[in-house]
């Protein structure tokens, strides 16, 4: 078919055919060829810094946190209903009242330990709070 075109239309198709391929293989797609770095999860591990502890369906995100003595933890409840975050046993912090939407902060404690953690309005919510 190309042969009974002029010997410039054949040239335009061709150069459009050529365009069309190399403007496909720039398009991104899911070429395997290059490598590309697998996302890293979230370490559950925080320096002085600053860490932290995210309230989402009915959970404590991460439900295991370890930090420095002393860190500042920072709650944000993104659920709808009000929780605490509790330490069990010593009472070593207790955030109060985290109502839906709302940020606050403590620090951790002082002593190297390990501190379980519930919401007091929903005692089947807990977490840990490994201080290191």
């Amino acid at each position: 078919m190309l042969a009974l075109l002029p010997a410039r239309a054949r040239v335009a198709v061709a150069a459009s055919v050529a365009c069309a391929t190399a403007l496909a293989g720039c398009s991104g797609g899911g070429g395997g060829s290059s490598p590309s770095a697998s996302p890293t999860p979230p370490s559950a591990s925080r320096s002085s810094g600053g860490a932290l502890i995210t309230i989402k369906d009915f959970a404590f995100h991460p439900a295991a946190l370890t930090v420095a003595p002393g860190t500042k933890v920072t709650v944000i409840n993104k659920d709808a209903a009000t929780h605490t975050v509790t330490a069990t046993g010593d009472g070593a912090f207790d955030t109060g009242q985290v109502k839906s939407g709302q940020k606050v902060t403590f620090d951790a404690p002082a002593r190297p330990g390990s501190y379980p953690y519930i919401c007091t309005i929903h005692p089947t919510m807990n977490g840990s709070l490994t201080v290191r």
